[in-house]
């Protein structure tokens, strides 16, 4: 390794001595001023030791194989504070895995945020319009709670990054990226150093097949014969698991979590549930449940006697919250999750509403009880996961754990193998945008789609325009698959073949989606030979013709053709074109010289080139 460290001379301080204190301050420029150096690029650092007292905190930036760089600051057991700040060039964005919609530039005033080992990460991009990256920056220790403040400083025309980290006995590590040519580039080199350092949960093939989903083909409201009915249309499609949602369990009705707590099945729905169970794995299909195990509603026989350890509300409504901090509680959890599995023949488990343990985070206005052992929530998440897949992993080694945003960062690796985007019912664009996002930082696990819906009476588009919303994560389907028209069954049939036809290169090859504020509207991925593009909107695809053996273009925009630039020299192709519902609609051998091409795509359809003479 080489170290790379160039402190140099201080740069002259951000602030006259005697500004406001740090807390209260509203912008960055108001917080008590720091010596800045040189650190990367054009990204400078300062490092504060928050009421230790004595000297600035040592720091060295070491070159790392593969090109990251690593940020190690050793501060004697204190809080640090790490300041980074760029000046705005022609900054035109800033992701971070928690951003949502707010991915262009935020004030400093505005940006904040707490993240932890289910709740997000620590990392974040800045880059410019042309989608250079200008800091790219991830936290090597994905566990901790920690504290963020970023945005545009508008007294200083910079853009800054103020990460607030607990005192430790070990340094505090940041890695960064060097300027890459795109955020999904500078993603990579990270996601690259987390796949070395951590030992993911096994990823059994069934935990990258096509899902069905109860949940919005049903609600709460499932028993077990319709249930079975959609399981044997699910494995017929080509999916491989079935996860039962909300409302299998007692009192799971109301939309409320108020019946929390108990996980025992409902007699009336499922007489046997067990038996239920059997029968659908007996179909093809490997069997998830849906649990909350940190909420504890009042309507729960065990409510009385988990309450003491539920002391905050939660978010969802009406339910407490479980302290992960406390022993008993995490035995517990442990308990639970274990019964649910061996009692009913399960394959593993659907586990929601972790980030809720966020409400003990450090400031939340719940301090750790005496009964706790562990103050920190991240590393308590981390005791308690550990224990839940171990006990598990037991009885079932091919375990399936599917976890959600916000806690699929690279620290959760070792415990989920599922990792699925947000709810976003019926929005294919917020599923593009979300397992994108996702995946830009996933490791390990397979990224999946929320379930995907449409009424049933819509015309075939709108059901092909959620497919092709879920291509670049593992689709999770949640339709009445009896009452869709015979259209949109031929339709799920085309596109489910096709995306696991393509699968390597959709969920393993080199994806290119572009900027984050973009939407990623154009996104491109090569493997193996094959290049697949999908356009969502009207965006001329630039590509070398030559230099691939076959084309997949996935027309997600509102014309019904796709515009391509061959950049490279005339060849021919054998053109393939399927409608939206998967008819084959045209095949022709044409001949494409370098330069614009319109194609004739529908809408929500496909078209597919076999490059037959002058590939490379």
């Amino acid at each position: 390794m080489q170290s790379v460290q160039t402190p140099g001379q201080p740069e002259p301080l951000t602030r006259p001595l005697g500004t406001a204190p740090d807390a209260g301050a509203v912008t960055t420029a108001e917080l008590a001023p720091a010596p800045y150096r040189p650190l990367l690029d054009d990204v400078r650092i300062a490092v504060l030791a928050p009421g230790a007292g004595g000297p600035e905190p040592l720091w060295e930036l070491t070159e790392l194989p593969g090109g990251p760089r690593m940020l190690s600051v050793h501060a004697d057991d204190a809080p640090v504070e790490i300041r980074l700040s760029v000046p705005l060039g022609d900054a035109a964005g800033y992701w971070h895995p928690d951003g949502g919609w707010r991915r262009t530039l935020l004030a400093d005033w505005a940006g904040r945020a707490r993240v932890s080992l289910v709740s997000g990460h620590a990392a974040g991009c800045l880059y410019d319009h042309a989608g250079a990256t200008m800091l790219a920056f991830a936290a090597a220790d994905p566990v901790p709670e920690l504290a963020l403040r970023f945005g545009v400083s508008e007294e200083h025309d910079t853009h800054v990054v103020h990460l607030s980290l607990p005192a430790s006995n070990q340094a505090h590590r940041l890695l960064f990226v060097p300027r890459a040519e795109s955020v999904a580039a500078a993603m990579r080199a990270l996601r690259g150093w987390f796949a070395a350092e951590i030992t993911p949960m096994p990823v059994p093939d069934s935990a990258r097949t096509p899902v069905y989903s109860t949940w919005y083909a049903f609600n709460q409201d499932v028993d077990a014969d319709s249930v079975e009915t959609q399981a044997a249309l699910a494995a017929e499609l080509g999916c491989g698991v079935l996860i039962l949602d909300d409302g299998w369990q007692e009192l799971g009705s109301g939309r409320g979590y108020a019946g929390c707590g108990d996980w025992r099945p409902d007699r009336a729905k499922f007489p046997d549930f067990a038996g239920h169970v059997a029968r659908v794995r007996d179909g093809g299909l490997r069997y998830l449940v849906w649990i909350a195990p940190l909420l504890l509603g009042p309507n729960a026989d065990c409510f009385e006697r988990w309450a003491p350890y539920a002391p905050a509300p939660g978010s969802t409504p009406g339910a407490y919250v479980l302290d992960p901090r406390v022993p008993e509680v995490r035995r517990h959890v442990v308990q639970l999750c274990t019964r649910v599995v061996a009692d009913h023949g399960l394959d593993g488990l659907k586990i929601d509403f972790l980030d809720e343990a966020m409400v003990y985070a450090a400031g939340g206005g719940h301090p750790c009880p005496d009964t706790a052992d562990i103050p920190d929530v991240g590393v308590a998440m981390t005791a308690l996961l550990t224990e839940v897949r171990a006990a598990l992993e037991e009885s079932r080694p091919d375990l399936l754990i599917e976890l959600r945003q916000p806690y699929t960062g690279p620290g959760m690796a070792p415990f989920g193998n599922m990792l699925r985007s947000f709810d976003c019912p019926a929005d294919a664009t917020a599923n593009r945008v979300r397992t994108l996002d996702t995946s830009l930082l996933a490791v390990g696990g397979a990224v999946q789609s929320d379930m995907l819906m449409w009424h049933r009476d819509a015309p075939v588009e709108a059901a092909a325009r959620q497919l092709i919303g879920a291509l670049h994560s593992v689709p999770q389907i949640s339709v009445r698959l009896d009452r869709i028209s015979a259209e949109q069954r031929e339709s799920v049939a085309f596109w489910l073949a096709e995306w696991r036809r393509l699968r390597g290169v959709l969920l393993d090859g080199t994806v290119e989606p572009g900027r984050p504020d973009d939407l990623y509207t154009l996104v491109d991925s090569t493997g193996d030979g094959i290049r697949v593009v999908d356009v969502h909107s009207t965006r001329v695809v630039p590509v070398d013709l030559s230099a691939y053996g076959e084309l997949v273009l996935v027309n997600g925009a509102p014309a019904d053709h796709v515009r391509v630039e061959n950049t490279g020299p005339r060849v021919t192709v054998e053109l393939t074109v399927h409608h939206p519902s998967g008819r084959m609609i045209d095949r022709s051998r044409t001949s494409l010289a370098a330069g614009p091409h319109t194609l004739p795509v529908p809408r929500m359809g496909l078209a597919t080139l076999h490059i037959t003479e002058g590939a490379g």
